[in-house]
């Protein structure tokens, strides 16, 4: 099976400036493809150990293509690093970098690496961690207050960088007589920052991506909390720190798109003034273009949110001595609503009174589908002629005295059935007095013929 290998293997499917690469600061090569961009310019951009990149004269114009590694010039010996960038955008980049070596007193280029370049180049690459842990160690011994936070080694192994913190100056004189004693190498001491610190390790941030330091940021620029206030950031020193532990670089980013948009605002130190009130401001909302204002300083109270055009308005009609009624224009004023206490309308017993009224209407609705009933209501609706009836009753009533009580409920309320025809056959007779009688019935037919007769 045949092995594709496409530009020397630093490249891969699409062309050569999307050459994967797996080093920091990765430059992006859009004219790589034009015929004849590397014959145009002899300058190089060769990158070595996390971020550090340097620029070098092609002087025997050897061919070379993005992620070649390749031997270059150094004091004492030769460096081994990789391409990077050819063509017409490395002056461009260096311009971008602020390079200030002039092309003239740039390095050479020797050649490409052969495999015994290789094996020293490895076998110094090895010793650098051991280094660095020792190093640290000697500069505790000699108290100093630094720290040692990397390490490089040169190509051959004859030369070694210490990048070291301090925040304040440091006399590492006799710390690099004790460095080149112990490992027998060069030294060279470079001081850099947190941010750079941060580049070089690298990382991911919260984002999610890579940090900018490590991936395409050279320069670094102070950061400050007022770009978070401008912004509208609540200081939390945890969420605005990065993983050097100072404030994040892309706090800087939006800040002049802020400060562009807070021109369409009007200023903090104006107050609004009307016939009620006057309005201190409180915050601003730049994305929605609204500012709340307070009528009290420190303590937010009556908050009202309003455009900023809205604003300006007022704040002319005051310079013209006018006070409108309200911040708010009179198509949009509403009433406030009220605010109430949800624990102070209700009790804890506020259910129990549902409770006896259902049973109520249960026992009424019971009561008015008894048949028995429904004749007792009829009868009291009845002229007051009818008196015998009431004095036979009465007389039932004298005679059923001696008697045990029923049970009422059997008697007076008769099983339910939807069918009405079948109701009114089930139901029990009335109870007849003694001797068989039925004095009740006779009478109303007597009481009935005597009001015919009137």
């Amino acid at each position: 099976m045949k092995k594709f290998i496409l530009h020397n293997g630093s490249g891969g499917f699409c062309c050569r400036s999307c050459a994967r690469q797996d080093k920091q600061l990765n430059t992006y090569d859009w004219l790589a493809d034009v015929p004849g961009n590397v014959d145009e310019c002899d300058l190089v951009e060769v990158q070595f150990k996390n971020t550090r990149k340097e620029y070098y004269h092609n002087s025997n114009k050897i061919p070379l293509d993005k992620g070649d590694v390749i031997a270059v010039e150094a004091t004492p010996g030769h460096d081994i690093g990789t391409v990077t960038l050819t063509g017409r955008l490395v002056p461009l980049q260096m311009r971008r970098c602020n390079y200030k070596t002039p092309a003239s007193e740039l390095k050479r280029i020797y050649r490409k690496v052969k495999p015994v370049d290789m094996d020293k180049y490895n076998e110094a690459k090895a010793k650098e961690h051991d280094t660095m842990i020792r190093s640290r160690q000697i500069a505790l011994s000699l108290g100093l207050k630094m720290k040692i936070g990397d390490v490089e080694y040169q190509g051959d192994g004859n030369k070694a960088i210490f990048y070291y913190i301090a925040d304040e100056r440091v006399d590492f004189r006799q710390l690099i007589k004790v460095l080149a004693e112990v490992f027998r190498v060069r030294i060279e001491m470079k001081q850099i920052g947190a941010r750079q610190e941060a580049g070089r390790i690298g990382g991911i941030g919260p984002c999610g991506r890579e940090l900018c330091c490590a991936s395409w940021m050279t320069s670094f620029i102070s950061v400050s909390t007022n770009a978070a206030r401008i912004q509208d950031i609540s200081l939390n020193p945890q969420k605005l720190a990065g993983q050097c532990a100072k404030l994040k670089c892309c706090l800087n980013y939006e800040v002049d798109c802020y400060v562009e948009a807070q021109r369409r605002l009007p200023s903090r130190e104006i107050e609004l003034q009307t016939k009620d009130s006057t309005y201190y401001f409180f915050k601003a909302d730049i994305l929605t273009n609204t500012i709340t204002y307070s009528t009290d300083k420190v303590v937010p109270a009556n908050l009202i949110t309003i455009a900023g055009q809205r604003a300006f308005e007022i704040y002319e009609l005051n310079k013209r001595g006018i006070k409108p009624d309200s911040l708010l224009e009179p198509e949009h004023i509403e009433q406030t609503p009220r605010s109430a206490d949800l624990l102070e309308q209700e009790s804890l017993t506020r259910f129990d009174n549902h409770r006896n009224d259902n049973k109520r209407k249960k026992n009424g609705r019971q009561r008015s589908n008894n048949p028995v009933n429904r004749q007792n209501n009829g009868s009291e609706n009845r002229p007051q002629e009818n008196r015998p009836q009431q004095e036979n009753r009465s007389q039932d009533n004298r005679q059923q005295e001696g008697r045990p009580q029923q049970n009422r409920r059997n008697s007076n309320y008769p099983r339910r059935n939807n069918n009405t025809d079948n109701n009114q056959q089930r139901q029990r007779p009335p109870r007849q007095q003694q001797g068989g009688q039925q004095p009740s019935q006779k009478q109303n037919q007597q009481s009935n013929e005597k009001s015919s007769d009137k």
